[in-house]
């Protein structure tokens, strides 16, 4: 973990509700796909944990959505605009165990980490196929991003208003795969969980209070016994998951 000051040098909306911000700093303890980073917004007590969705070249590159005060903040702030952030944190996706055809699979918010996996999976020479989860039409970013990369993509709109109708694991009998890699609020990781057909590896979204593992309220508990989301996580192996009732 490190503390760093970045440099805001984008902040731009996506879609109604997301937004993508640029940031010019310190990358070099962001070591995986699947780490997140810790924001301090003035004014408010608790960091914002953001996944991290690119880091090349000094840049950090975050996709965030609007969902309450820290990220109403986010959204209002200008190039130029100094964050104090903590980076290095999590534990993220290994990409040794992925095989020749990986699958990643992403769900709103839960899409962003995944770009760099993509990246970084492409680069060691695998043939990568990402499904994307949106309700609508109106909240589908970052489809062309993956396709630029090289991946095979196809998004699933809960409305059919694009691409496949229904969820991501309708999708899924179409992809032939070696695992997966996956991220995205919890129904969709528990529906994934029943319906994959290989091992594969699930990022969790978790209320964090410290992102660091101090405080320990993000402890979820495993066939190993409790792990902190942020400290142990977010990327946790589907062998190793315990579902809560």
């Amino acid at each position: 973990m490190k503390q760093s000051f970045f440099r805001i040098i984008n902040n731009t909306q996506l879609t109604e509700t997301v937004y993508k911000m640029k940031l010019s700093g310190d990358v070099s303890d962001i070591t995986s796909p699947g780490q997140f980073v810790n924001i301090k917004i003035d004014g408010l007590y608790l960091r914002r944990p953001i996944s991290v969705c690119d880091s090349e070249n000094d840049v950090l590159t975050l996709i965030y959505k609007v969902v309450g005060k820290g990220t109403e903040k986010m959204a209002e702030m200008e190039i130029g605009t100094e964050l104090d952030v903590l980076t290095g944190l999590g534990n993220g996706y290994n990409t040794a165990v992925s095989g020749e055809k990986p699958l990643l699979i992403g769900g709103g918010v839960g899409v962003p980490p995944l770009y760099m996996l993509a990246k970084k999976l492409i680069a060691e020479g695998k043939k990568v196929n990402v499904i994307l989860g949106f309700n609508t039409k109106a909240e589908i970013f970052c489809e062309e991003d993956f396709k630029a990369l090289g991946a095979e993509v196809v998004v699933a709109t809960a409305d059919g208003s694009y691409g496949v109708k229904g969820f991501v694991t309708d999708a899924l009998s179409d992809v032939d795969y070696t695992y997966f890699y996956t991220c995205g609020p919890e129904p969709m990781l528990k529906a994934l969980y029943k319906a994959t057909a290989t091992s594969g590896q699930f990022s969790f979204e978790e209320r964090m209070g410290c992102g660091f593992g101090a405080c320990m309220g993000c402890s979820c508990k495993t066939i190993t016994g409790y792990k902190r989301i942020c400290k142990d996580g977010p990327v946790l192996e589907k062998e190793e998951i315990l579902w809560a009732d």
